[in-house]
This record gives structure tokens, sequence and C-alpha cells, in this order.
């Protein structure tokens, strides 16, 4: 493409809103990483300059924040519909291994981006300390469900909701929502995978 086509396509479009900005840049954060990604990376992709980003966002930093917390308030809201619900601890963590995919499946890139994050600055430190902080509401859950004599005793209940959301987020590695299964259907698939193995089984009675 020619000097005056690049030119012509940047007066077709003036400028992003900050919703097509953040989408545009959790895509650049996923493919080169946060770390390897700077302004005038962004500033390429997007075909304006770096005084139109800033126009929104004070830097890669908010850009960061503004991402993580959109997959952690989904994550957060499906743990408090949860908290909400009556009944058996282990349908409560059943509902909220479910609608967690949901969320995954809806907001992919920023949860994709919210896993990969290390804790090198302090938007990552604070997004690994809300991941800490759902990590124990599920193992709470699974305690819980444990005490009630839904799941077996031999797994330690740490343990077991780290296994129980390393299948949930093994999600981000290779679903694809067009041309393949729906959410449902893998949320199905995987609530068997893990509960038939959770669930404590009763003892078999002889003849």
């Amino acid at each position: 493409m020619s000097s005056g086509g690049v030119r012509a396509n940047r007066r077709g479009r003036p400028g992003y809103d900050r919703e097509s900005l953040l989408r545009v840049a959790v895509q650049v954060f996923n493919e080169r990483g946060y770390d390897g990604t700077s302004m005038d990376d962004l500033s390429k992709r997007l075909g304006i300059s770096k005084s139109a980003i800033y126009h929104h966002v004070a830097g890669k930093d908010e850009l960061l924040q503004l991402a993580v917390d959109r997959a952690l308030d989904g994550l957060f809201a499906a743990a408090e519909e949860t908290a909400a619900l009556r009944g058996r601890a282990i349908d409560r963590l059943e509902h909220l291994v479910r609608a967690s995919v949901a969320v995954l499946v809806e907001q992919q890139p920023f949860v994709t981006l919210l896993l990969r994050v290390r804790g090198n600055t302090a938007v990552e430190k604070r997004a690994l300390a809300r991941r800490r902080e759902f990590d124990h509401l599920v193992s709470g859950l699974v305690a819980q469900a444990e005490a009630d004599g839904d799941i077996r005793p031999d797994i330690d209940p740490a343990i077991a909701a780290r296994l129980l959301f390393g299948l949930v987020n093994s999600l981000i590695e290779w679903y694809r929502p067009r041309g393949g299964a729906s959410g449902e259907q893998v949320a199905d698939a995987l609530c068997k995978v893990a509960f038939d193995g959770l669930r404590r089984r009763a003892a078999a009675t002889g003849e």
C-alpha cells in the first residue's frame, strides 16, 4: 500500500472510542505480551497517533487495568450470583464453574490476558491478588461440599479448586467460539469430567 493510501485510511477513521481501542489493545497484548508492547506498537496497529490514544486513557497501564478488571468483574459477578443460591455446596460449585465458563467464552481475550499476567507491575499485582481472592472462594465451596459428604475426602480442597479451574482456564488455549462446540456444551463436558471424579461414591454393598 502506498504512503498516500495509508494517509487516506487514517483520514477515513479519525479515532476510536474507548471500548474499541481497548479491544485492539488487548489483542496486541495477547499477541506480543504486555511487557513487549509499546505505545508505538499500539499506535501503529490502531492507525492513530499516540496523542489520540492518550485522549482516552492515561497510558498502557490503564489499558491493562481496564482489561483485567473486565475479566475479574465477570468472575466475581458469577461468584456473587452463586453465593445467593440455596442448596448444597457441590451444586453451587457446579453453578460457579458453569458461570465461569460463560465468562471465559464471552470475554475470552480479556480472560486470556488476565491469566498471562505475572505480577511485574502494580496493576498486575492487584490483578493477581483478586485472582487469589477468587481462588479462595472456590476453595471454600469445595471444603463445604467435602464437609457435606458430597466430595471425596482424600482430595485437598485447595488442590481440587486449582485443578477444577485449571480445566476452566485451559479453554483459552483451544476453545474457539466459531465452528465448534457452544460454551454450554463445553461446560456440560467439563462438569461431567470434573464432578464425576470429585463426587464421593456410595460404598458398594455386597449381595
